[in-house]
């Protein structure tokens, strides 16, 4: 067995909630430096177009482009990726496809109309965005089924054009990424990566073309440039470290459990995983499988630091109480690894996704149960949802006054357009009231 030293507390003590607002604590304080730098990137690929999206190319991921056209991967190779891969990879990114289109479908907004007495109609047009960006990690962080999530809810919502783009360190291409795509129906690829992608993505190049919204995550580097271009073009969220928080009532697996926290864990020494639960036996069990199956896993050098920096064993008096605690939290993954999840559930109001149930581990989420994996983290679950078709959709409100409703309506603007000292607005109203 290998040591672990995660943080140990409980509900009861009288400076729990402290304790737990320091384990939440996450400092993502802007580096300076970094953010003086992105800034940099983004005004030279805003001045000098494809001719500063080549040097950092070559320069950040050690190629040697020298034309602007190398810096899009033909359709035709995005096809041979899909029709090389074995029999059973192109099987399991079939069905997880088809799975995350089916919920897609079922997220779609309806535009509606409805008329009045008067026969004014009031309402809503859903369209779908012209464009989007989705950005992918390249290099050895290569995430296929981030293609799909983001890719899949795009094209279900009718996006005219989905641009992606990937980083290929040394010109290094990965097979899945480009089948994913494929498969997703991306438009165009672009081998770019870093700030310069963003800031291609949101001011256009020569080569590159303007979109109108960018998802997808990154590193330091994308998220800020991700959030200093927000306002030229929409952006799905700036994502934290990778959390899971599990509710247990003590009757799962210990073992079960432990592989569910890692599986989080091993995302990087930031990542966040906690239990919760009312049985003390069983956190200690559960320490003793984390104890146990640890040197088991590739990366346990990440597991161990992530566990024993922000990780977390919480003692509650029960699982209503867990369910506060959980709220508090509101974790972008939560399982209730409970008997009775439906019972919990109503208690349950911040979670980014919710998996419920001893069988249900936060991976199939990931990977293939359907929902998107794209969740928001670091607590604005309390404010903020899954990316969705929703997402690649936008409303417009519909007016349709008749000269009856126009008359009515006109004399209530009137009067409140006078009262806030606005006359022109009061007087074009009354323009069209029946005299």
């Amino acid at each position: 067995m290998t040591s672990i030293s995660m943080t140990r507390l409980d509900s009861g003590d009288a400076n729990f909630k402290n304790q737990l607002d320091t384990l939440l604590a996450w400092d993502d304080q802007d580096d300076l430096d970094i953010h003086q730098r992105v800034l940099e990137i983004i005004a030279r690929v805003r001045k000098e177009g494809d001719k500063a999206l080549i040097e950092y190319t070559n320069r950040f991921d050690h190629c040697a482009i020298d034309d602007p056209l190398q810096l899009e991967l033909p359709k035709a190779q995005l096809k041979a990726a899909w029709d090389q891969l074995p029999v059973e990879s192109a099987e399991a990114l079939q069905m997880a496809a088809e799975r995350i289109r089916r919920y897609a479908e079922e997220q779609k907004m309806t535009s509606w109309q409805a008329t009045e007495a008067d026969g004014t109609l009031l309402g809503q047009q859903v369209t779908p965005l012209d464009s989007a960006g989705l950005y992918v990690p390249g290099g050895k962080a290569a995430y296929p089924s981030s293609v799909l999530m983001n890719a899949i809810p795009a094209k279900v919502a009718g996006v005219g054009e989905l641009i992606m783009v990937v980083p290929t360190p040394h010109g290094e291409t990965n097979a899945w990424v480009l089948a994913a795509a494929y498969l997703a129906g991306v438009d165009r690829v672009f081998t770019i990566g870093g700030a310069q992608a963003v800031a291609a993505l949101a001011y256009g190049t020569e080569t590159v073309p303007t979109v109108d919204k960018i998802v997808g995550p990154g590193n330091i580097y994308v998220a800020t440039a991700k959030k200093l271009v927000f306002g030229q073009v929409g952006i799905d969220m700036i994502a934290g470290p990778s959390e899971i928080l599990v509710i247990c009532d003590g009757q799962t697996d210990p073992d079960w459990i432990a592989m569910d926290l890692f599986s989080q864990a091993e995302h990087d020494e930031n990542a966040q995983a906690i239990l919760i639960s009312p049985d003390a036996e069983f956190l200690e069990a559960v320490a003793q499988s984390i104890a146990k199956l640890l040197p088991e896993m590739e990366r346990a050098a990440i597991i161990r630091q992530s566990l024993n920096t922000r990780g977390a064993l919480i003692k509650v008096k029960d699982l209503s109480e867990a369910a506060e605690v959980a709220n508090r939290i509101a974790p972008e993954h939560l399982e209730l690894s409970v008997a009775e999840p439906e019972s919990l559930l109503p208690k349950i109001r911040n979670a980014g996704a919710i998996f419920m149930g001893r069988y249900t581990a936060e991976a199939l989420g990931d990977y293939c149960a359907g929902p998107n994996h794209v969740l928001p983290t670091s607590g604005t679950a309390r404010f903020s949802s899954p990316l969705g078709v929703y997402d690649f959709q936008k409303r417009s409100s519909l007016i349709n006054c008749s000269a009856q409703g126009a008359s009515e309506l006109g004399k209530i603007a009137s009067l409140l357009a006078r009262g806030e000292g606005l006359t022109a607005h009061a007087r074009s109203a009354e323009f069209r009231i029946n005299s």
